[in-house]
């Protein structure tokens, strides 16, 4: 009976991870966890769960950070690795911000599509940017700037939510209050998200990169 090739084991492309792509899994972990408290707390309407959720953006936000400085400190950088880097964030900074942003009480029919519009810009961005990296290197190792706010950004989004929740302005009592446009309730805070979201998207706005 022949052995399966060292390539086709069990579990392979997780023994072929590098120790940054657990970094960046981490920061995929700390999203997921944002989600599910954001459910949580609309299932059981206790805060300590929202907050609890929030505060798993800042900790996505440091895992962010730490693995691509792991990466280049053990040289160890892939395609693959940038994948997960870009799929992580869209979760922990483009979908979990927009569930907190539900929970919180930003779910009139306008909210929606603006939060909608939000993740939109943050998975575009991510994907222009895995596909003019090379191009934005300028034939070096090294990303020079970033087109658009990078889509970790919206941490400063979770900042507000979380002051706001701390407060106790959610649900009925969130900042700005809420006015009815036509067929559907729109809350005014949900703006933050539009102008995060454009400033993502943006290919004028050039951020150098650290």
């Amino acid at each position: 009976m022949n052995k399966p090739s060292p390539n086709r084991r069990h579990f392979s492309m997780i023994r072929g991870f590098h120790l940054a792509d657990w970094f960046t899994l981490a920061n995929a972990f700390c999203g997921t966890g944002a989600i599910f408290a954001a459910m949580r707390f609309l299932q059981d309407g206790v805060v300590s769960d929202l907050l609890v959720g929030m505060a798993l953006i800042p900790a996505a936000f440091i895992f962010d950070a730490l693995d691509g400085r792991v990466a280049r400190w053990r040289q160890s950088s892939s395609t693959l690795g940038r994948e997960l880097d870009s799929l992580a964030d869209v979760i922990s900074f483009g979908v979990a911000p927009a569930a907190l942003a539900y929970a919180c009480g930003l779910q009139g029919g306008w909210d929606w599509a603006v939060l909608s519009y939000f993740v939109g810009c943050g998975v575009s961005r991510l994907a222009r940017y895995n596909v003019t990296a090379e191009q934005l290197s300028g034939g070096g190792d090294k990303v020079k700037y970033f087109e658009g706010t990078p889509i970790p950004t919206s941490l400063v989004l979770v900042v507000v939510l979380a002051a706001a929740a701390w407060q106790g302005a959610i649900g009925e009592n969130v900042w700005l209050g809420m006015l009815q446009l036509g067929p559907w309730q729109f809350h005014p805070l949900v703006l933050m998200f539009a102008l995060s979201g454009s400033l993502m998207i943006s290919k004028t706005l050039h951020i150098p990169k650290p």
